[in-house]
């Protein structure tokens, strides 16, 4: 069966780097390709087959099986353009029959004037963009070596006095050789529903025929949006964990990415651990990307112990070239 799903992921991957195109701006819900985890943004966002923090699920829903235990992870970042995001996970074991997972996602655009040809300045009115998904999953290890897990999203887009809303899946595996051997995972996120904007804003007063004199010219009708696909997004990749002593342990991670809206690309990073406690990472994120804006990426980490919880915080730092750089800032607390 594993051997059956890297092929799978070969020949999807060896096709489309033969005959990728963009698709850039064709799909709805972008907000879902934010990857939340300050730690993974740190490692280049090669996050297949990383696993011990909750967030992990996002990029792996298989990632929920390898749950040690219960947690919650709060991430906040300084997004482009002043936009706010924030990313909030919960994981909760049950043991033998396997661990659960929610997920809250939230990017904000604040205010911003409203502006039309008539008065550029400003019509006095505002207005704000906002993205929400709420995910639930659910993963179990199968055995020593695999893990799989699901996820299903219900997202919703609102413009001003329009929205839209759409259901997504995300699926993944993960094999690892032994505990501290290679990592082999995959995962599709966002296959679903496609989605179209309805609202006040798209209501309008339509006069069926111009060229007549004397009819209504003013009937109530509302313009009828494109239905536009989900963003969906394969990944396969590799983990190869390195102690180095009892104390240095270093992780290398390797993805590779086949999207629906855009060409294809690969992300790599490395972390650097001390004691458990301390971590050092970077990395490289979107690498043969077509006109790409991000690069290089780096991270700081600490962990520590307080009476029976695990309290760990993150930073990561990526390069967005001319739309400079963003900060990601994650807070966990597992028990």
């Amino acid at each position: 069966m594993i051997r059956n799903l890297l092929l799978i992921g070969v020949f999807l991957l060896a096709a489309a780097w033969a005959a990728g195109q963009s698709k850039t701006g064709t799909s709805a819900g972008q907000f879902l390709l934010i990857e939340p985890s300050a730690r993974v943004s740190g490692m280049g966002n090669a996050g297949s087959t990383i696993y011990g923090e909750i967030q992990a699920a996002y990029y792996n829903p298989a990632a929920i099986g390898l749950f040690t235990g219960s947690g919650v992870e709060f991430t906040h970042s300084l997004w482009l353009a002043d936009i706010g995001y924030d990313f909030a996970a919960a994981g909760v074991t049950l043991g033998s029959v396997g661990n659960i997972y929610a997920s809250i996602t939230s990017l904000s655009s604040g205010e911003i004037d409203v502006r039309t040809v008539e008065q550029p300045l400003g019509t006095g009115e505002r207005y704000t963009v906002t993205d929400l998904a709420f995910g639930i999953g659910y993963g179990r290890q199968v055995s020593e070596q695999f893990s799989v897990g699901l996820q299903g999203t219900y997202l919703t887009e609102t413009i001003w006095h329009s929205s839209m809303y759409a259901f997504a899946l995300n699926v993944g595996t993960l094999y690892r050789i032994s505990e501290n051997g290679l990592r082999i995972g995959a995962s599709i996120s966002n296959f679903g529903t496609p989605a179209r904007f309805n609202g006040a804003d798209l209501r309008v007063l339509f006069d069926q025929n111009p060229s007549r004199f004397g009819d209504n010219g003013s009937l109530p009708a509302e313009l009828l949006t494109d239905e536009f696909p989900l963003p969906i997004l394969f990944r396969v990749g590799l983990g190869i964990p390195v102690a180095l002593n009892e104390r240095n342990r270093v992780n290398v991670a390797i993805d590779a990415f086949h999207p629906s809206d855009n060409t294809e690309s690969v992300s790599m990073g490395i972390e650097w651990g001390y004691d458990n406690a301390l971590f050092v990472r970077g990395g490289y994120q979107n690498l043969f990307l077509e006109d790409s804006e991000v690069g290089l990426t780096f991270g700081v980490g600490v962990q520590s112990t307080l009476d029976a919880y695990r309290v760990s915080f993150d930073y990561g730092w990526a390069d967005h070239g001319r739309l400079k750089e963003t900060h990601r800032f994650t807070l966990g607390i597992f028990f």
